[in-house]
C-alpha cells in the first residue's frame, strides 16, 4: 500500500505538466489520504537531489513511491536506488549527461515560454556523478516506454530497466499524450493505489 507519492517532472517542464496534474487529480478524487508532492525542480541536478532527499527524509521507505517523467524518471531512479523505494518511470532519461549537451545555455520553459532556465556545462558532470551503475532491485520499478519516443532512444530505456515491469508501446510519443486513459490505471495498479484494481 502506497501512502506517499512524489512526482518529478521532466526537463524544461513543471508540476503543471499534464501527467503530473492528471496523477494528482486521480489521487485527490480516489485516494485523498495519500500524501502528494510534486515540486518545481531546479536546473542544477545536485540541487534537485539535495532538495528531494531533504523533502522525503521523514517519509516511510516501504510505503512511499516516486513517479518521474523523462529527466524526472532519471531523478526518480537515482532516488529509488538511494532509498530502496518503488518507482514508476515514464519514458525515462537514461544518459542525461550526454543528452544535455545541445541544451547548454538559456532555455524557455514549456508551460510558460516567458520563463527561462540557464543550463550550465557543469550540470552534465553533476548528472554523470549521480548516475547509478545498475538497478539493485529491478522488481521495484515499472517503466512505460514508447518506441515512438521522438526525444529519447527506447532501446536504451528498455536495456536500462531490464528485469523491471515494462510496458513497451509500439508507437506513442515522448509526452505520452494518452497517459490518463491508457497508462495511469497501470501506474495505480503497480503502486497498489486502486480501489479494487489490485
Amino acid at each position: 500500500m502506497t501512502t506517499h507519492v512524489l512526482y518529478l517532472h521532466g526537463f524544461r517542464s513543471s508540476p503543471q505538466s499534464a501527467k503530473s496534474q492528471q496523477t494528482r487529480a486521480w489521487l485527490a478524487a480516489h485516494r485523498p489520504d495519500v500524501h502528494w508532492w510534486s515540486p518545481q525542480l531546479s536546473t542544477s541536478p545536485a540541487e534537485v537531489m539535495a532538495m528531494l532527499q531533504a523533502g522525503v527524509a521523514g517519509w516511510p521507505r516501504e510505503t512511499m513511491a516516486v513517479v518521474g517523467s523523462s529527466l524526472g524518471g532519471f531523478f526518480a531512479t537515482v532516488l529509488a536506488e538511494s532509498l530502496g523505494c518503488r518507482a514508476v518511470v515514464l519514458n525515462p532519461a537514461v544518459n542525461p549527461a550526454r543528452d544535455l549537451a545541445p541544451y547548454i545555455g538559456r532555455q524557455p520553459l514549456f508551460h510558460d515560454p516567458e520563463q527561462f532556465i540557464d543550463v550550465q556545462p557543469s550540470f552534465a558532470d553533476e548528472l554523470r556523478a549521480m548516475t547509478p551503475t545498475a538497478l539493485a532491485d529491478p522488481g521495484r520499478y515499472f517503466a512505460v516506454i514508447a518506441k515512438g519516443d521522438e526525444v529519447l532512444d527506447w532501446r536504451e530505456m528498455h536495456a536500462r530497466y531490464t528485469g523491471a515491469r515494462i510496458k513497451l508501446l509500439e508507437g506513442g510519443e515522448h509526452a505520452l499524450e494518452d497517459y490518463e486513459a491508457q497508462h495511469l490505471p497501470d501506474v495505480v495498479r503497480f503502486l497498489g493505489l486502486g480501489l479494487g484494481l489490485g
